[in-house]
Formats: structure tokens, sequence, C-alpha cells
């Protein structure tokens, strides 16, 4: 079965908000890379302390932080942002 990318309300609009560059790239890496039959934690990275149970997969400068949801074979993306405030945001 497929992986699917499903995308919180709050992470559409930070999506938005980047450059058509940066949207492009990031679309591309979730359709090429996430979106399959393989598990999706080999591009991603979990994370700890108060973000534990949430992972993290990084294009360029940019990190995304996701659910992952084993039984329903989704991925859930929660927020977008630069790398050097995703995480202050994302608590």
């Amino acid at each position: 079965m497929t992986w699917t990318i499903e995308w919180d309300d709050r992470a559409r609009r930070e999506l938005r908000q980047l450059d058509h560059q940066a949207q492009r790239e990031i679309l591309r890496f979730f359709r090429e890379r996430i979106a399959t039959d393989e598990d999706p934690q080999r591009f991603g990275k979990p994370l700890k302390h108060e973000l534990q149970g949430l992972w993290r997969y990084r294009v360029g400068a940019y990190r995304m932080v996701c659910r992952i949801e084993d039984k329903r074979l989704v991925v859930l993306v929660l927020s977008v942002g630069h790398r050097g405030t995703i995480y202050r945001q994302s608590r």
C-alpha cells in the first residue's frame, strides 16, 4: 500500500507563505520520496523532548514537522518553516 500525505490547515498556510521554488521542492519531496510504498521514516528523523512522537523532514533550509500514522498509512504534515524557527513554533 502507498503512504498518503495529509496537510494540517496550519501547514498549508505556512507552505503558501514560502517562495514558489521552495513550495515546489517540498511538494516534490513528499510526492517522490514519502508517498511511496516504502517506510517514510527512512528519510526523516524522530524529534525529542516536547516534540517526542513527531518526525521531521528536511528540504534545503526548510523543515516539516509531521506525525506518522502507521495504522492508516498517513503522514500528517503539521508545520512547515525555516530551520531556525520551526521547532519554536511547533510546540
